[in-house]
């Protein structure tokens, strides 16, 4: 991946669709089995810190909670919606809930400061 002629922030969308892609059909442990390995050492190579790209990581996973077709939190809305209430209702009001996430995550993109800063007031 480091030899791809582009920059290192095309390289962390390509990384995060990836993770938004598996979401949506596996639980977060087993993205993180299968992708740590590949990911975490990229990286590190492009000078990112791997904190920052755990916490992009669990945002992106709560956005997969609520995307089709195995959503988890779909389910949870389902068993609670009024009787009647079909799934593709359910299916059309998350995408403002979606599309939210997805801005909350490209501000923690564009800001690492705001994911870092606790942290970092926590080693000193």
């Amino acid at each position: 991946m480091m030899s791809i002629p582009c920059g290192p922030y095309v390289i962390l969308a390509a990384i995060q669709l990836t993770f938004f892609v598996l979401g949506c059909v596996l639980d977060p442990a087993g993205i993180i089995m299968i992708c740590t390995p590949a990911f975490l050492p990229v990286v590190k190579a492009l000078g990112f810190d791997p904190l920052w790209f755990g916490v992009l990581f669990c945002v992106n996973m709560e956005m997969a909670y609520l995307t089709p077709p195995f959503g988890f939190n779909l389910f949870y809305m389902k068993a609670v919606a009024p009787e009647g209430t079909r799934m593709g209702e359910i299916y059309r009001a998350i995408v403002p809930f979606v599309a939210l996430q997805a801005i909350g995550l490209i501000i923690v993109i564009l800001f690492p400061g705001l994911a870092l800063w606790l942290p970092g007031r926590m080693i000193k």
